[in-house]
């Protein structure tokens, strides 16, 4: 007889998490203390502990191909994309108007065919729909580092602040509707089918409508479930509601073809307006503050493991560089030509540019999504969408434009505080 199959957790995966969260939390403390976004820290740890086969280390080569090291970091985007729904204010959005809305159409549009250009002119031999993938990469916006920037310096209620973070919310929203249409014309295509653009425009509609529905049933649905959820005595209620809201309707996204974190960032706006009153008179306690633990462990798993992922040795290829910079400086003008778009007198437009910068935890997790899509090349053998050199290089073009964003804000607000006001200008010349 055959042994039974055992059941048992592999030990690889115990010491192979501990180790991905020590080395996340050092890195990440490192950057902070340098001024930088913690989860460039969580990254470099990732990078590093995967290049350690380059001085004979190959301990942590399992890590990279683990499937329940796999799981546990998608669980870590879907929580992620499910604070970053919470920290979006649908009102807030509404409030900025035209401003936010063009800045965020022209900063999707922009890198979009940018990015496509660039991935054309470099790798040439790769399917259409591979260098239209790469150009979705360049789209979404990091409303997080941006809004830290803000908030460190006072300046998260000036009038720039909120269109930039309006912004950003809705390129992260039409980011997301571009990878639901990407990725299903490139599963038609695994299968040896065509997407028509009666196809294309019924993916966008099904994404547009599932929002929708997914935001006005939730509105008039959780309130009530909290509510009687309020009267019961077991702690911890609300956060387990909450990620099992997440859950569902990230399995719900999965159901009807689209990417789970469409469903984690719908119920993130869900919750951002709903209020838990729990009996017994206890404090009510804000979902983002319980959350924290849970993202605390669960998120650096998948930013450590996007590091592993990235081979230093294709770095010594000059072509990978090269298309690291080209792609780089299409991502930065990308986003600054959005800064035009905005209607508003009074407002500067530089600034509202350069905080649209950043990538940050987005672009990874398109170029996540990337590598685990597959086409066939021109042999008729399947190839990841986002390839090991590809995947590299669109880590240098995160790890830049998120470093940059901080010190060039920075800039652009002081200049802008020394400036004269016009009618100071005016009496001077006097």
């Amino acid at each position: 007889m055959e042994p039974a199959p055992s059941h048992h957790l592999d030990p690889t995966v115990l010491i192979g998490v501990a180790v991905m969260l020590v080395a996340a939390k050092i890195a990440g403390e490192i950057f902070e203390r340098l001024k930088q976004p913690g989860v460039l820290g969580e990254l470099g740890a990732g990078i590093v502990l995967g290049n350690l086969v380059l001085f004979g280390f190959t301990a942590a080569e399992p890590l990279k191909t683990n499937a329940t090291i796999a799981a546990l970091a998608e669980l870590g985007v879907i929580i992620l994309l499910f604070e970053v729904g919470l920290e979006s204010d649908l009102k807030e959005m509404m409030e900025v108007g035209w401003s936010s809305l063009l800045v965020a159409i022209v900063g999707v549009v922009a890198p979009f065919f940018l990015g496509w250009a660039v991935s054309a002119y470099f790798i040439p031999d790769e399917s259409r729909l591979a260098h239209i993938f790469i150009g979705a990469t360049l789209c979404a916006t990091s409303v997080g580092i941006t809004a830290r920037v803000f908030k460190d310096l006072g300046k998260l209620a000036t009038r720039e602040a909120r269109i930039i973070l309006g912004a950003a919310v809705i390129d992260d929203v039409l980011g997301l509707l571009i990878l639901a249409v990407i990725a299903g014309a490139i599963r038609a295509a695994a299968t040896g089918g065509v997407l028509s653009m009666f196809d294309v425009g019924l993916i966008a509609a099904k994404s547009v409508m599932f929002l929708i529905v997914a935001i006005v049933i939730g509105h008039f649905l959780m309130p009530r479930v909290l509510r009687g959820a309020g009267r019961l005595e077991t702690r911890g209620v609300l956060l387990t509601l909450a990620i099992a809201f997440c859950l569902f309707l990230a399995w719900a996204a999965a159901k009807v073809e689209l990417a789970p974190i469409v469903g984690a960032f719908a119920a993130g706006l869900i919750l951002d307006e709903v209020h838990y009153r729990p009996a017994g008179g206890r404090t009510e306690r804000d979902l983002n503050d319980l959350l924290q633990p849970v993202s605390t462990v669960l998120v650096p798993i998948f930013f450590v493991l996007m590091g592993l992922k990235v081979d230093l040795r294709l770095f010594a290829l000059v072509d990978i560089l090269g298309f690291a910079a080209l792609l780089t400086i299409a991502a930065i003008l990308g986003k600054q030509v959005c800064g035009l778009a905005v209607v508003e007198r009074g407002i500067d437009r530089l600034t509202v540019g350069l905080g649209m910068i950043p990538r940050g935890e987005v672009g990874l997790i398109f170029a996540g999504i990337g590598a685990t899509l597959m086409l066939p090349n021109v042999a008729g053998v399947s190839e990841p969408v986002i390839g090991p050199a590809t995947f590299g290089a669109v880590v240098i073009m995160v790890i830049i434009t998120t470093l940059v964003t901080p010190l060039s804000l920075k800039w652009s607000l002081a200049r802008k505080k020394r400036a004269p006001r016009p009618k100071e200008a005016v009496i001077e010349g006097d």
